[in-house]
């Protein structure tokens, strides 16, 4: 079995799509990534800051898995990590899976609270064309499933690396399944 790990970690100052892939991240605790556009404990994301800026801020980490850069690959498009705006790319972890309130523990220190699901929105297709529909699916019961990441805030600082083991803590049941934040 494939250890869970953290693949590539990634930060932007501004608010562009995409995010800068860098060495390493360091995570403040109910504040996110220092230097990221979206460090904050109010809301950061230009279209929900202006509807009401005083909301807390659920999306101070965006965690993406690998596994859909393979699905991708397979449909013809080629995504990097940090490309679609994650600050965190995992491998072996089953993010879209997990319940809402799950602690992922990346590295030494560093805790992320899961708190819902990336709703993927037209900026992606403005990225690559076709790419949208990629990334957001129905299941056997024709629900809508979002593959575009998770959101989560920071519960304990630290620094966070490609290479470092992820763990998975989940909260105690019953689970709430993850909703758009």
């Amino acid at each position: 079995m494939t250890r869970a790990s953290v693949v590539s970690v990634g930060l932007d100052s501004a608010h562009r799509f995409s995010k800068r892939p860098v060495d390493s991240i360091t995570l403040l605790e109910g504040l996110g990534i220092e230097g990221d556009a979206h460090f904050g404990r109010t809301v950061q994301h230009r279209s929900r800051v202006a509807r009401d800026p005083g909301q807390p801020n659920l999306r101070q980490v965006h965690l993406m898995h690998a596994e859909l850069f393979d699905d991708l690959a397979a449909l013809g498009f080629e995504v990097a990590p940090s490309a679609l705006g994650e600050n965190v790319t995992t491998r072996g972890v089953d993010l879209l899976g997990l319940p809402t309130g799950t602690v992922l523990a990346l590295g030494q220190e560093a805790r992320v609270e899961i708190t819902g699901l990336r709703n993927p929105c037209l900026q992606i297709d403005r990225f690559e064309s076709g790419l949208l529909k990629a990334v957001v699916g129905r299941d056997d019961a024709g629900e809508l499933v979002r593959k575009a990441g998770v959101m989560g805030v920071v519960v304990q600082g630290g620094r966070v690396a490609s290479g470092d083991v992820v763990a998975v803590e989940r909260p105690p049941r019953p689970w709430a399944p993850l909703e758009p934040v």
